[in-house]
């Protein structure tokens, strides 16, 4: 049986209706051709008005974490967590002697450091090497910045554990409740202003 042009017609022109139609719930809503930009960027928390400066690409996450129970080394070997400096803010710095970013960033910690003595802070960095040989280069480097102690997590695992996930260097900072509050990946200048401004308001806050 012949189908009439206008039936052709009439189907030709709903048809294009509903093209334009579609057409205008996408310009309308863009999100529905790229679904990636329909996700929300992590919520940050008031401490993300210290990202400026070298530290302008710091992390302060709204949702709070505890720092993981992770068993580390101290210089002596025993056995160290971050539990273990509960009620002070702790600025954790993961490095190696393998990476030249983490020693060249080595004595604006220790500048940090000497500016906190007798305060509750307390400046923890964290060698990751892997060999006996590089450990006691490691020991030999820290014991030219003081007043740095010596940690050590030979497993090389610790990296991965935290926020930056294996990126080093590494610095995260807990307040006294043991909780992550910022972290930051690559080189930064800690004895900078803004990173003391940082500390400052940890240590404002209530224990």
């Amino acid at each position: 049986m012949a189908i009439s042009k206008a039936v052709i017609g009439a189907v030709a022109g709903v048809l294009l209706i509903g093209v334009i139609g579609g057409a205008a719930v996408l310009y309308a809503n863009p999100a529905l051709l790229d679904k990636g930009a329909a996700a929300e960027p992590p919520a940050k928390s008031e401490l993300a008005r210290f990202a400026t400066g070298t530290i302008a690409r710091l992390e302060t996450p709204a949702a709070l974490e505890p720092a993981p129970a992770y068993v580390f080394k101290t210089r002596d070997g025993a056995d160290a967590r971050f539990a273990d400096f509960r009620g002070k803010v702790v600025v954790v710095n993961l490095w190696a002697m393998w990476c030249a970013p983490c020693r060249t960033e080595m004595p604006t910690l220790a500048t940090l450091a000497e500016a906190y003595v007798g305060q509750d802070v307390v400046v923890l960095p964290i060698n990751v090497d892997a060999t006996e040989d590089a450990i006691a280069d490691g020991r030999s480097f820290i014991d030219v910045h003081e007043p740095l102690p010596m940690y050590s997590d030979p497993k090389f695992q610790l990296p991965f554990e935290l926020p930056g996930k294996g990126k080093m260097p590494q610095t995260i900072l807990l307040d006294r409740q043991g909780r992550i509050r910022a972290y930051f990946s690559g080189e930064a200048d800690w004895a900078s202003p803004e990173a003391k401004a940082l500390i400052d308001a940890l240590l404002a806050e209530p224990a």
